[in-house]
């Protein structure tokens, strides 16, 4: 049952992370092209072309923003990855600790067999 839900649950990320693949493009093309502006604009000594590389940053702000949503593709991406690592575990994986504690109210049913011997 555990691999079934790993594999509906991989069939829709990836049907996800497929529906957003272009805006998840162009939000990492935009991303750069800011990063680019920013340091276009570090980098200018003019105030006139300051005001140029804020204006055509203030546009690919507005790319950005418009392709945010593409934030679900990777989301989807990260949900595979973890669908992947998580496909070859078993199901009873789960680690139980047992402490030992010589306090008695942790500890009834030891201390009641104990004093039924």
């Amino acid at each position: 049952m555990k691999k079934f839900m790993l594999f509906v649950g991989g069939l829709v990320a990836v049907l996800i992370l497929l529906a957003n693949l272009g805006p998840m493009i162009l939000l990492a093309l935009s991303v750069w092209l800011l990063y680019i502006c920013f340091k276009k604009f570090m980098s200018t000594d003019s105030t006139a072309a300051k005001v140029g590389w804020v204006i055509i940053g203030l546009i690919v702000v507005s790319i950005t923003l418009s392709n945010i949503y593409a934030v679900l593709g990777v989301a989807a991406a990260y949900a595979l990855y973890l669908i992947y690592k998580n496909w070859n575990t078993p199901e009873s994986s789960v680690v139980h600790e047992i402490k030992e504690d010589d306090d008695p109210f942790t500890n009834f049913e030891k201390q009641w067999a104990e004093l039924n011997k």
